[in-house]
Order: C-alpha cells, then structure tokens, then sequence
C-alpha cells in the first residue's frame, strides 16, 4: 500500500509546479509579454526554483493568530486534496469502492472548514472576510456540483469511478447543458476567476491567504491546483470518452481552461455569482434531473 501512495504523491507534486508554469506562460502571451523564460531553458525549472523558495523561507506566525488553525488548517487542507485524489481511477489504483463518489464528494465539502480555519485562524479581519466570502460560494455551487454529478452516475447506474472508465458513450453529447453549468460550477467551487471572490477584491488584500508564507503558503498553492488537476481529469472522466491517451489530452484540456478563463474573463460581481447559484444553476439541474426520472 506504500507503493501506490507515494507514486500518487510524487505524481501530484510533479504535475502542479507545471501547471503553474503553464499558467504564467499563457497568461504572459495573453497578455502580450513573455512570462517565466529566464531560469533554464525557456523557463522550464522556474516552478522548481519557486518551490525551493518557498520551503527555504522562514516560517513566521501572526502574534494574534490562533496557532492550532493556523497551523492545522493549511495542512489538513492538502492532505484532503490527497485523499480525493487516492479515489481517482487510474492503472495502481488503490482505493476504489462501490461509493467511491460519495466518498469524494465527503471530502470536497471538508474543504469548506481548512476554508473557515485559515481566515479565522489568521485573526485578521482581510482573511477572516475572504474565508467567509470564499465559504460561502463554496458551499452555494456544491449543491449544484453534487445534483450534476447524479446525472453521469445514473446513467452509468453507479457509484464506483472505475466504472465510468468502460463506459461506452460520451454523456457530454446527451448533457451538454449541464456540462456548461458543470464546469462553471467548478471554477467557483475552486474560487478561480472569473470567481475568485475569496481573495481577488480590493478590500480583501490578499484574501484568507494574506497572513501566510512559507511552508503554509506552499499547502494551500498545492492544494488549490491540485484540485484544479483534479476537478479537470474526473470531468474528462464523468462526460468524455476514457482511451488512455484521449483521456490524458481531455484532462490538460481542461486544465488549459481554467487558465483560458482567468485570463480573458472579467470578474463577476458577488451578487450576481450567488444569485447564478440559487436561482439559475439549482433549479435547472433539479428541473432536468426531474425530467430525467420521468
């Protein structure tokens, strides 16, 4: 069990410095400059020489800050990112049962409290704020993310990942709707713009990461693009095809979009992302969910 484990982990950790490269390189030719391209060849080591910094830093607590959440709350935030990664399909699979999406729907809504622990744990009003805020939204486009994933599941007639690999049609033909509010639901439940209301407003300064560098910091950076990979390869996996080198290609494709948005997407106004939410995104998929049943 050791084995598995630690190829996930050595996996993860090797594909998130990347697509952050990624990111910094589209962005940059978004934006008419170059990005990252000084640090060996075109850039490519940058995201090693950034992760050095950051575990080379000097680890520093608010005076004010509750040391147990402010500690805990990072780390438990990346190690939950783990855990729904140890449900994902793949060839050393280790960790798959009938309930495997239920499972991984439980963790996705502890994200909500490492959320809460890190803005409150800071005990500063900015981070308190954008925890808050960034909670909120979480738990708003969670319903509508858990009603979407219902659909791909009953048709399949299961819970189980590994089943969704054999499937023998490509559900994003038939649900194509619902893929829409699917992956929009997904840019807000990561808080990635054009919904990055946790820590994207001015008043907020930096959001509920403001207080934290370091060590601290690089947990929550790997755990924001770890579930970024993640929230990518399980929509390749719930709506596409699953051929081996076609699954890889839809899933960096996904990935590439998250990018494409924060680059070309204005931000939403916070009103107008809940009442989206609430008003738009729940009741069309309980309306169609319904339909369905029929």
């Amino acid at each position: 069990m050791v084995i598995p484990w630690l190829l996930t982990f050595v996996n993860i950790l090797v594909s998130i410095p990347f697509l952050t490269l990624l990111e910094r390189k589209v962005l940059g030719y978004i934006q008419s400059r170059k990005g990252p391209n000084k640090v060996s060849f075109l850039g490519l080591l940058q995201p090693i020489s950034d992760g050095g910094k950051l575990v080379l830093k000097e680890l520093g607590t608010p005076n004010m800050a509750n040391i147990i959440l402010f500690w805990v709350s990072p780390i438990l935030s990346f190690f939950l990112m783990i855990m729904a990664w140890s449900v994902f399909p793949s060839p050393y699979q280790f960790f798959s049962f009938n309930l495997g999406v239920v499972f991984f729907l439980c963790i996705a809504s502890l994200q909500v409290y490492t959320l809460l622990g890190s803005g409150w744990g800071s005990n500063s009003k900015y981070a308190l704020l954008g925890s808050v805020r960034g909670a909120a939204q979480t738990i708003s486009y969670e319903v509508s993310l858990i009603f979407i994933i219902l659909f791909p599941c009953s048709l399949e007639y299961s819970y189980n990942f590994s089943s969704f690999l054999d499937k023998a049609f490509s559900y994003i033909l038939i649900l194509f709707p619902i893929f829409l509010i699917w992956f929009t639901s997904c840019l807000a439940e990561t808080n990635r713009a054009p919904f990055d209301f946790a820590e994207g407003e001015s008043e907020l300064v930096s959001g509920f990461n403001v207080e934290f560098a370091a060590f601290e910091f690089a947990c929550l950076f790997l755990s924001e693009y770890g579930n970024i990979l993640l929230i990518s390869f399980l929509t390749a996996i719930f709506f596409l095809p699953t051929k081996y080198l076609f699954f890889i290609v839809c899933g960096s494709m996904f990935s590439f979009c998250f990018v494409w948005a924060r680059g070309c997407l204005p931000r939403f106004r916070y009103d107008f992302l809940m009442s989206m939410a609430w008003k738009i995104f729940l009741p069309s998929c309980l309306f169609v969910f319904f339909i369905l049943l029929a």
